[in-house]
């Protein structure tokens, strides 16, 4: 996909009165219908082979990365420079649109994993896939499974010696504004004792509004913020609040609290 330069802090660029359009969304969908079973009949077989997931995740990332782009996106990104590609990191993120997770988990650097809504890991051959990559099934109306969910994610972390990608908000906001964060993600920072990398998202929330299918085409921003030391961390409550002040600065002006 398309990196365009980076514009000032908080700037959102204008998205126009371009229409939006279910033939985008269709072109992605359908870019990732032909391309996903690819990925799985080369990937799967190399992955029992070898006992390497790179392959099948470099693949899958790729063809994330592409469909949003077959569909007019466009992405700036700011602050990607500051990430040390040989430590480990929680990324915490705000989530505004279905467009967040194909932006911006293929470029973090290395391999991530992601908390997932149980309900994907029942779609066949995708399920399997995210299996294979560590991620991680969540109930997000069960509070024991979202306990449970943390729990399987320190595990992840420490076996495989990944990333993990979290937005932190459990849903999308309808008008790109934070909603209050869920705690688990911070218990999960407090446990593994590494640094978390607060991400800001902007502009997929015109892009592709939350309960709608189409995609207006554009340009979605993506921050990448200065890591937070676990020595800083402070109280949970103390983290929350300092992953929360460095999101809510990277929003436009008037999505800001």
């Amino acid at each position: 996909m398309e990196q365009i330069e980076p514009a000032a802090k908080g700037e959102s660029c204008d998205q126009g009165e371009r229409p939006i359009s279910p033939l985008r969304t269709i072109v992605m969908l359908g870019f990732w219908l032909v391309a996903l079973p690819f990925a799985a009949l080369t990937g799967i077989p190399w992955t029992y082979l070898t006992g390497d997931v790179t392959f099948l995740y470099k693949a899958c990332m790729w063809g994330a990365w592409t469909g949003p782009k077959l569909a007019g996106i466009r992405v700036q990104v700011i602050g990607l420079d500051k990430i040390d590609r040989s430590r480990q990191y929680i990324f915490m993120s705000n989530h505004i649109s279905n467009l967040d997770p194909p932006i911006t988990v293929p470029l973090i650097p290395g391999r991530s994993s992601v908390m997932v809504k149980k309900e994907l890991f029942k779609v066949p051959i995708f399920g399997h896939i995210m299996r294979l990559g560590s991620l991680v099934p969540v109930d997000r109306g069960n509070r024991d499974a979202g306990i449970s969910a943390v729990r399987d994610s320190v595990e992840a972390l420490r076996a495989h010696k990944v990333h993990m990608t979290i937005y932190v908000e459990g849903h999308r906001s309808f008008d790109g504004k934070l909603l209050p964060f869920k705690k688990g993600p911070f218990y999960l920072a407090e446990e593994c004792q590494m640094p978390v990398v607060p991400i800001t998202v902007f502009g997929t929330e015109h892009l592709m509004p939350k309960a709608r299918f189409g995609i207006r085409p554009g340009v979605a921003t993506v921050h990448f913020h200065t890591a937070i030391e676990p020595k800083d961390f402070g109280t949970r409550e103390e983290l929350i609040a300092k992953v929360r002040a460095a999101i809510n600065s990277g929003l436009p002006k008037e999505l800001q609290e």
